[in-house]
């Protein structure tokens, strides 16, 4: 069996706005590991929702190809349509019927019905904090309701890839940790799930491998250790005193640090360089002032997404 859900090989598209061709997917090639958890990440205007229209085949590509499981998007649509759950942004579950019909209606889309799939229905929606609402209409409830519903569907099928664009929007805290936990014990037992995020934590917690896009192009793919290589030895210090010694900028000055907050009796610190360099530094803060907490952690996956997206030459 391929170790490959899906590959996608010179993927283009463009699109005409005011007399000039837009590329939004420029020359895009990537592939997605069976059971992972995939994100898409780039800035606003990336190509992201895009390219998740493409391989969801909901938009037709302009040249590359897109293979999910063995079928071309655009060849056997229908193929890849069996074996795809999808929420996107601009979808919405239907307004009409209330929320416990709106995942039987879909399961039963899948193939499924009866007593087994209402006793789905009931577990899903207690876990979503939706049973509350379930003989609601949806067009009665706020967006982030609504939201919930569109999410839940996802769970009452079976099928090897689903595809979730912003998918903890309209979301608390206790339920987003929930459904993150679901999503992981999902890609577990051999699902493959893709999704799109402005939440970089999110991503940074849930997601095997990464690719980040910018204006429709590869900028950088792989786990999240492989991308923080891509920065370099970028630490970040976060140090308490009992009071913030008059010597700091002095003491800073050989050390290089990229950014300095002082805030307090808190300093924040972001430089470069090897673990040692570091503690060296914290133990000249040291001898200035006494410690009352101290923080070292390496670069975050929001640390790296800033500093390859905003380059004009960017790793490939």
């Amino acid at each position: 069996m391929p170790t490959s859900a899906i590959v996608v090989q010179n993927l283009v598209k463009t699109f005409s706005a005011r007399g000039r061709t837009i590329r939004a997917v420029d020359d895009l090639s990537f592939s997605v590991r069976r059971g992972s958890i995939f994100g898409l990440l780039g800035p606003n205007g990336a190509g992201k929702t895009t390219t998740l229209r493409i391989m969801t085949t909901l938009s037709r590509p302009g040249s590359g190809s897109v293979d999910v499981l063995g079928h071309d998007v655009v060849r056997a649509p229908l193929e890849v349509r069996r074996r795809i759950g999808v929420v996107i942004q601009e979808q919405a579950a239907d307004l009409l019927l209330n929320v416990r019909d709106n995942l039987l209606t879909f399961a039963r889309f899948h193939g499924g019905a009866g007593p087994v799939v209402r006793a789905r229905a009931d577990q899903v929606m207690a876990q979503f904090g939706i049973d509350a609402v379930a003989d609601r209409k949806v067009q009665d409830l706020s967006g982030g309701v609504r939201r919930r519903v569109q999410v839940a569907k996802m769970f009452m099928i079976d099928v090897p890839i689903v595809f979730l664009d912003e998918f903890s929007s309209g979301m608390d805290a206790i339920l987003k940790r929930s459904v993150m936990d679901m999503l992981r014990a999902q890609a577990a037992n051999g699902r493959t799930i893709v999704l799109t995020t402005q939440i970089l934590t999110e991503a940074e917690e849930l997601c095997d491998d990464i690719l980040i896009i910018s204006q429709g192009k590869r900028v950088a793919h792989g786990s999240l250790q492989a991308l923080k290589q891509l920065v370099g030895r970028l630490q970040e210090v976060r140090v308490v005193f009992d009071r913030v010694p008059d010597a700091l900028p002095s003491i800073l000055a050989g050390y290089g640090a990229e950014r300095v907050t002082v805030v307090d009796n808190t300093v924040q610190l972001r430089l470069r360089g090897e673990e040692p360099r570091v503690l060296e530094l914290v133990a000249a803060l040291a001898g200035h002032a006494r410690i009352q907490h101290l923080e070292i952690g390496g670069a975050s996956l929001e640390d790296v997404f800033l500093q390859l997206t905003q380059q004009t030459d960017v790793p490939r």
